[in-house]
Parts: structure tokens; C-alpha cells; sequence
């Protein structure tokens, strides 16, 4: 009989090995948060879930706010993991930004997700093409104080402009924003980034992001970003190049998630052969390689267990 304490252990090491898993009635599952409807992460997360399942590891998605609460629940619970924005964990590691006052001390990298860059979207007749252009203008943001209205409000600081921050899941927005009713909406994802990719094929739009100035200033005020280029023809009727910042997302975990739970969620997601057919899309970067691209927080022992396995090497943080 196993104990109640190690069924969830042993049903994904098992799996992950190739054994029938154990169904025990105590397994308690873990559950992966996310974010909204229309959002990079809910596709992506239900794609780790659904490739999960076929390994016998039972995850279950809860639908968020995006980075910021998942980082916080995270923290908080030692059986959720959540799809996070590096950008925005820097800040919870560091207890700055907007997790000032609180330094997110339980929080270990599992595995790396994608690539995020931040870009906007408007109606061409708008006549709008640069944060200077959305002085006073209505702005979709993403959910309230989530990571995109956090760097859209330094962004908007930078460029000395002031716009009417509007909160919503990026599906909401995308209406809002083809119908006219806000003026414009700055989502950042992985590239092409859905909501706007869908202002572009639902409106004649344009989509636009930092001048080098602009650049510049927000790498000096995050150094946790980076600059990114998105090459022209990205999205529907996007003509130049697309400067930008951005920064990794990870899956990551509490720091009491059980050793060979966080072991077998990251080796089954990591042995992927082919991460953008099994998984999702935009899972492409979803590769044992790519962990190094986390400097921000320690590994979680059990995913540090797979990359010494795989022969990765790790960055310190």
C-alpha cells in the first residue's frame, strides 16, 4: 500500500519511467496556473497539461492574472507552479517593483517556456505609431497591475506621455480595441503575440514598438530585459522591423514541491522530441538548452536533478 504522503511521488515517477502509473484515490494533483482568455499562457499551459496527461502525470489549470499572482501562488503553495515572466520575477525574487516589501523566497525554476517582447497594437486611422502618440489615449494593458501594465507604466513614464490604462483579459481587449472603443492595446508574449496578431487580422492595423531611445531607457531601468528585434512580416500588414524589450518565461515552482515530483514534471516536459508538435507552437523554445536563460532564481533540486542527467550546464542566478 503506498502512504498517503508519497502517492503523488510515485504516480509521476512512475510514469515518467515508463511504469503503468499508481491511481491512488490520496494523490492530491498539482495544479499549473496560468493566465486569461486570449493570453499566450493558457494555450501553452493546457498544451504542458495535455502532453502531461499522456505521460500519466496528472496536472490540473486554473486560469490567472498572469505572472504577478502566479508568482505570488506560487510562493505561497508548495503543490502550484505557474507559468511566469522573468521580467516580473526578478522583481518577486528581489522583493522590488511590484512585489515591493516582499521578497518571493520559495520560488526555484522548473523549465524555460519562450521568449516575451512587448509590442502595441492600433487602428491604422487612428494615425497612432508611437508611445507618443497614445498621450490621453485609452490603452489596453492586460489584467490590472499584471506585468504588461507594469512595464507599459515605465514605458509610458519614459516617453513622458500619459494614456488611460484599461484592465481586461487580452481576448476583451481585442475587442475593445478592432471596435474602436480604446485606442490601442500593448500585450507582451511570445512573438507573434495572439491578441494582437488578432487586432491584425480582424482591423487594418498597425503594430509598433519602442524607438531606440526608448530601448535604451527601459533596459536601464530593468536589467533584467533585453533588447528584441521582430522581423517585418510578423503580423498582417507589418512592413519594418519591430524594436522592442524582453525576457524569458519559466514554469517555475515552491521550493517544497516534492524532489521527484518537480523531477518527472521537468524530464517528461524536457524529453519532448519535438516540443512544437507535442506540446503547443510556441513551445518551440520549451528545450533543456534554453534553462539557461534563467538568471534569475535558483533551480528547483528536482529539475537541477534532470539538466545533470541531460548534461546541462546551469547559470548561477
Amino acid at each position: 500500500m503506498i502512504p498517503k504522503t508519497v502517492g503523488c511521488v510515485a504516480l509521476l515517477s512512475l510514469a515518467v519511467l515508463g511504469h503503468p502509473p499508481v491511481r491512488a484515490q490520496t494523490t492530491v494533483p498539482v495544479t499549473l496556473m496560468t493566465a486569461g482568455d486570449g493570453s499566450a499562457f493558457l494555450p501553452y499551459g493546457q498544451g504542458i497539461v495535455t502532453y502531461l496527461a499522456s505521460k500519466g502525470i496528472t496536472v490540473e489549470i486554473k486560469k490567472s492574472a498572469g505572472s504577478n499572482e502566479n508568482l505570488s501562488a506560487v510562493d505561497a503553495l508548495a503543490t502550484t507552479i505557474g507559468a511566469a515572466f522573468m521580467g516580473s520575477a526578478y522583481d518577486a525574487v528581489n522583493g522590488t517593483g511590484w512585489a515591493m516589501g516582499h521578497k518571493h523566497e520559495n520560488l526555484r525554476a522548473l523549465f524555460p517556456m519562450y521568449d516575451t517582447s512587448f509590442q502595441i497594437a492600433a487602428l491604422r486611422k487612428s494615425a497612432i505609431g508611437s508611445l507618443a502618440d497614445l498621450d490621453g489615449k485609452k490603452v489596453g494593458v492586460g489584467p490590472a497591475k499584471g506585468p504588461a501594465e507594469v512595464f507599459f507604466r515605465a514605458a509610458a513614464e519614459i516617453a513622458h506621455v500619459k494614456p488611460i490604462i484599461v484592465n481586461g483579459d487580452p481576448a476583451l481587449l481585442v475587442r475593445l480595441v478592432t471596435s474602436g472603443e480604446i485606442d490601442a492595446l500593448w500585450q507582451g508574449a511570445v512573438v507573434p503575440i495572439p491578441s494582437l496578431g488578432e487586432v491584425a487580422n480582424q482591423a487594418d492595423a498597425v503594430i509598433f514598438g519602442l524607438s531606440d531611445a526608448e530601448v535604451a531607457a527601459m533596459l536601464a531601468k530593468f536589467p533584467q530585459l533585453a533588447a528584441t528585434t521582430v522581423p517585418a512580416g510578423t503580423y498582417k500588414g507589418q512592413a519594418t522591423e519591430i524594436k522592442s524589450v524582453s525576457a524569458w518565461n519559466f514554469v517555475v515552482a515552491n521550493k517544497d514541491l516534492p524532489v521527484d515530483t518537480a523531477y518527472a514534471i521537468t524530464k517528461a516536459v524536457l524529453s519532448a522530441n519535438d516540443p512544437k508538435s507535442q506540446i503547443y507552437p510556441t513551445a518551440a523554445g520549451t528545450l533543456a538548452v534554453n534553462a539557461a536563460r534563467n538568471r534569475i532564481m535558483p533551480f528547483h533540486p528536482g529539475a537541477m536533478r534532470f539538466y545533470a542527467e541531460a548534461g546541462v550546464k546551469l547559470p548561477s542566478p
